[in-house]
């Protein structure tokens, strides 16, 4: 739509005064529930960790709730910030209609935590009374309004008038370029060759990668006096996204930058950060994240590779797995047990490992370093690889922040980080999956008519429209919430594990639209699939972040 001012009909004011009541709804009603699974989780006054484990169900659905009752609050503030700046146009009030519908009737419903997964209230132990106690008229009117045919109808209307970006997603100006210029460089040089890169299993050009340094893209979020551009973590969302579109694997280049910078800033010594962190910010080096083994996955706890002290030198011998873009990667963050003496993370620590570049021929041209490649469905452009040190050196300096045992904790500092950027991701291919199939739903004639009249394919693209608007509000808030110190890993969590689902739902969606012709390897959508598939798997998996969201809602830490 258009930035000019839009003034507020008495639809869109009362459409805001009913979501503000049921923000208010279901907020007690994530109370209640929380209460209701806290006790079935409780053993002497204390989260049971055994008890957890059998009410994993309940407290996964719980983490589900609550995130869904953040969409309804972030949907809320969304169309308050929009109508208070004049740009809450009619796209903008059927967007926000639908979501608190449909997220309404899915809360009081039954909630999707997977394909075959569904958490009903009366799971988490509320009655039926307490339920229907909550669902307020606000509610009612919701459900009904944002759920009809009608509506729907409306939106397509204005989806087939877009070229795929559908509504004002409420960035500033600078934002707003940084969007735009972005989408000119996927769309020019990322997405004519993106699918050749797959299919190929081929690296992503160096060439791209030196545009996207001279972009800044790897210096985004690293301060100013490290030769980055000191920007926060919103602009991290507003770049990832738009990389993501035109292929996820550039857009996850910028997530070895900036997990690796995360973990300097955050834990380095002065002298690691005036080292490492400009040749980072300008693309001088590219980091890659060596933290998983092959028996460990998500049990960081029970991590086995070694890191023995020699001199000025620690000598590493173990296994590492789904390495990505170790190749061509100049640094490691190598996670690495340097107490053989403690269990658990205690005995934890994070090393920068210098490593020279390789190439296919000669993948790790480093002595007490093998590797092997890991061939994937999707997420290809960087290569996935199994890593084998025998006695590989890293100097006793490149210690992070010079001592030891505190490997886990600097690792944990940069998870809400990542969980953002990981979350603009799937929002990145999410959107490229709707302009995908917005595109060939327009020119697939069936039946004397373009696909994009049937109701069904059309009802198809408007959820998706919807649900990518979502999460870009979830994403973007909890990004400046990061951005403004405060801690956000409720927030970041949400948006990832909201996002990743939503993500996979538009390819499967969008491969359904393209019929048989999505199940062909020469078209694109069956990458945005493949693609789409892994976000619910790295950077803490569906099942994991619900437990993790759900043990933060339970001890109710702050």
């Amino acid at each position: 739509m258009s930035r000019a001012a839009v003034r507020p009909s008495s639809a869109k004011l009362g459409l805001l005064r009913l979501a503000a009541e049921a923000e208010d709804t279901v907020g007690a009603l994530l109370t209640d529930a929380a209460a209701a699974v806290q006790a079935r989780v409780s053993s002497s006054g204390k989260i049971s960790a055994q008890l957890l484990e059998r009410e994993q169900h309940a407290a996964h659905g719980l983490a589900w709730l609550a995130t869904y009752v953040e969409v309804v609050r972030q949907l809320s503030a969304y169309a308050r910030r929009m109508l208070e700046a004049g740009r809450f146009g009619e796209t903008e009030r059927l967007l926000v209609s639908i979501g608190l519908g449909e997220t309404l009737a899915q809360i009081f419903g039954g909630i999707p935590m997977s394909q075959g997964e569904i958490v009903r209230l009366a799971a988490l132990g509320l009655a039926d009374d307490k339920i229907e106690q909550r669902r307020t008229s606000a509610v009612k009117a919701l459900i009904a309004e944002g759920t009809t045919a009608t509506v729907r109808v409306q939106l397509v209307d204005f989806i087939k008038e877009s070229q795929g970006s559908v509504g004002d997603d409420g960035l500033d100006e600078i934002l707003e370029a940084m969007r735009k210029e972005m989408r000119r460089f996927a769309d020019e040089e990322v997405v004519p060759h993106a699918h050749g890169w797959h299919l190929k299993n081929q690296y992503i050009p160096l060439e791209i990668i030196a545009h996207m340094a001279e972009l800044g893209v790897f210096g985004l979020t690293v301060p100013e006096e490290y030769g980055g551009l000191g920007l926060g973590k919103e602009s991290m969302c507003v770049v990832s996204d738009e990389l993501s579109r035109g292929y996820i694997g550039v857009g996850s280049l910028g997530t070895r930058s900036e997990i690796a910078a995360e973990l300097i800033l955050g834990s380095g010594t002065d002298a690691q950060k005036k080292h490492w962190l400009p040749k980072i910010a300008s693309g001088e080096v590219l980091p890659t994240a060596v933290f998983t083994e092959p028996n460990t996955g998500s049990d960081l706890a029970s991590l086995k590779t070694r890191a023995v002290r020699e001199g000025y030198v620690y000598k590493i011998y173990g296994n590492k797995t789904w390495i990505t873009h170790p190749v061509r990667a100049d640094l490691m963050t190598l996670l690495v047990r340097t107490n053989q003496n403690e269990s658990g993370y205690k005995g934890l620590s994070m090393l920068l490992a210098p490593k020279p570049r390789g190439t296919d021929k000669d993948p790790f041209p480093a002595p007490g370093m093998t590797g092997g490649e890991i061939e994937v469905l999707g997420y290809r452009g960087m290569k996935e690889f199994e890593i084998g040190f025998d006695g590989f050196e890293v100097p006793a300096e490149n210690l992070l922040g010079g001592a030891e045992g505190q490997g886990f904790k600097q690792l944990m500092q940069t998870f809400e980080a990542a969980r953002i950027q990981t979350a603009a991701r799937a929002i990145g291919v999410a959107q490229s999956a709707m302009e995908l199939a917005l595109r060939y739903a327009r020119e697939r004639m069936q039946f004397g008519k373009p696909t994009l009249s049937f109701p069904r394919v059309a009802d198809k693209i408007a959820a998706m429209a919807v649900e990518i608007m979502i999460a870009r509000q979830l994403t973007y808030h909890a990004a400046r919430e990061k951005d403004s110190g405060r801690r956000c890993d409720l927030e970041a969590g949400m948006a990832k594990l909201y996002a990743a689902r939503v993500a996979w739902a538009a390819a499967d969606n969008a491969v359904q639209i393209h019929g048989g012709n999505g199940f062909a390897l020469e078209y694109p959508v069956s990458r945005v699939l493949c693609d789409a598939r892994i976000l619910n798997i790295f950077e803490g998996a569906a099942e994991i972040q619900a437990q993790v969201i759900a043990r933060r809602l339970l001890d109710g830490s702050n």
